[in-house]
């Protein structure tokens, strides 16, 4: 499926039909949720369909202290009196926009309480300080990501909540196109992008280094866009792509072997 993009459109390319998967969710008010690893892609997706279809986003980093008062909003001191201020999750219910909960297990367990009447065909939202009980106009979307490969016993996201979201996975992508959005971002030529792309394929294929990842298509993006700015291979491949990736000396080397690999 090939998108026109405009300049107010985030530049999304497309590697399968998740963007026809997310415009009928959307169409259809039913929730969304996004399985992959960092730095691939998930993030600038939902960027990019909100502005497609004209909708605010609200997004949300999602984190340990996290709690549903943070979406849902508090009441503060403004001007000596005690205001109602709405949080990111009630301003997207009243403007039927979409919000985004990036990396939703690091969330305090009382939020999956708050989202479930969203999630399914009561599509409302409580509001016990205010005593309303909000109900999602036609547009609004939840929409949520998580990296399944950080899950452990304390953080994981329960079947019961997985089961109210369509689900879409996502990996980093093929060579050809990953050379595309890297090009297209940094605005390096392809043909210097090229090598970038073998070098990340490298490392992420590597068995016995202690990575707890391999490396993203965004640290990619970093590096290339410093060699554009006219810093030289190596310096650039260290500050986006070694030091980010690890701080033990011996991966450092062996990753330094491989880039010596690469670009000979």
């Amino acid at each position: 499926m090939n998108i026109a993009t405009a300049p107010s459109v985030p530049f999304y390319k497309p590697t399968g039909r998740e963007c026809d998967l997310f415009e009928t969710a959307h169409d259809n008010g039913l929730p969304l949720l996004l399985k992959g690893p960092t730095g691939c892609g998930k993030t600038r997706f939902v960027e990019h369909m909100a502005a497609r279809l004209g909708k605010p986003l609200y997004t949300v980093a999602c984190h340990d202290d996290l709690s549903s008062a943070d979406l849902i909003g508090r009441y503060l001191l403004k001007g000596g009196e005690t205001v109602w201020v709405d949080g990111p999750l009630t301003r997207a219910v009243r403007e039927g926009g979409i919000c985004y909960l990036d990396e939703v297990v690091e969330a305090r367990k009382d939020v999956t309480v708050v989202l479930h009447p969203l999630t399914d065909t009561r599509r409302t939202l409580m509001i016990d300080r205010t005593g309303e009980d909000l109900t999602a106009p036609p547009g609004f979307m939840l929409v949520a990501s998580y990296n399944p490969g950080y899950q452990n016993v304390l953080k994981r996201l329960k079947p019961s909540t997985r089961q109210r979201f369509l689900a879409i996975s996502f990996d980093f992508p093929p060579p050809d196109t990953e050379i595309a959005v890297v090009a297209a971002e940094s605005q390096l030529e392809p043909g210097r992008v090229a090598p970038l792309v073998r070098l990340a394929g490298h490392i992420r294929n590597l068995s016995g280094m202690d990575l707890e990842e391999g490396v993203s298509t965004r640290l990619l993006i970093y590096a290339a866009t410093l060699m554009a700015g006219g810093m030289g291979i190596a310096q650039a491949l260290e500050a986006a792509i070694i030091e980010p990736l690890s701080d033990e000396p011996e991966i450092q080397r062996s990753l330094r072997d491989l880039v010596s690999t690469i670009y000979g």
